[in-house]
Formats: structure tokens, sequence, C-alpha cells
């Protein structure tokens, strides 16, 4: 977890996630299952985390689940997942992440599909 932690500042328990969504914890551990949020466990004591940048203006960043459904099919794991989101990308270039933020989900899709063939 120690690149996740280089790669990403800020993370948001399920209950802020809640918060800043306006729901209940409940609907935000159904986001997660749903494959709308990615979290993952960490700090001390360990619970379930997301990173606050998956969450904009009182909402999911939008395209980021279909992006998750994308890398998840290619097989990527959760904590992969987050990594790449996150990391540099001199093609693109920045950030997966940043640009789906943006509403730029074009270029980042067709990586992702790349990746999971």
């Amino acid at each position: 977890m120690n690149d996740l932690d280089t790669l990403i500042t800020e993370w948001l328990t399920l209950p802020d996630v809640a918060e800043q969504l306006d729901v209940e914890v409940s609907r935000v551990r159904r986001l997660i299952e749903e494959g709308q949020l990615v979290a993952v466990r960490r700090g001390d004591p360990v619970v379930r985390m997301v990173p606050a940048l998956l969450l904009k203006d009182g909402a999911i960043t939008p395209h980021l689940s279909g992006t998750i459904t994308v890398l998840r099919d290619g097989g990527f794991e959760d904590a992969e997942l987050l990594a790449w989101l996150f990391e540099e990308d001199d093609t693109l270039p920045g950030r997966p992440i940043d640009h789906l933020r943006r509403g730029q989900r074009g270029e980042v899709r067709r990586r992702a599909l790349a990746l999971a063939l």
C-alpha cells in the first residue's frame, strides 16, 4: 500500500464519503459493491477508505464507474486499479483520474481497454 500512499494523498472514510454524497453509509457500501466507487483497507486501525478525488462536487467523478468496470474486467485488483488511475501517464499526458474529473473519458477509456486485452 505504500505505493498508493505516495500516489494518493487524500483519503476519505466511508462515513466521510456518505456525508459528501449526502447518503447513508450503507449506500456507500452498495456503491462500492456495484463498482461505482473503489475502497481499500488502510490506516491504523484498518478501515475501508476511498480516495477523495473519486468524488467531485458532491457526486462520484464522471465516467469513473465505466473505467472501473473496464479495468476490473481486465483483471485489475482494486489497489492496482487505483494505482493506474493516479499514476502519471506521459501519453495522456497527466493522470487518468484528472482527465476523468474534467469529463475527458475517451483517452482514459481507450487506454484502460488496451490494458484489459
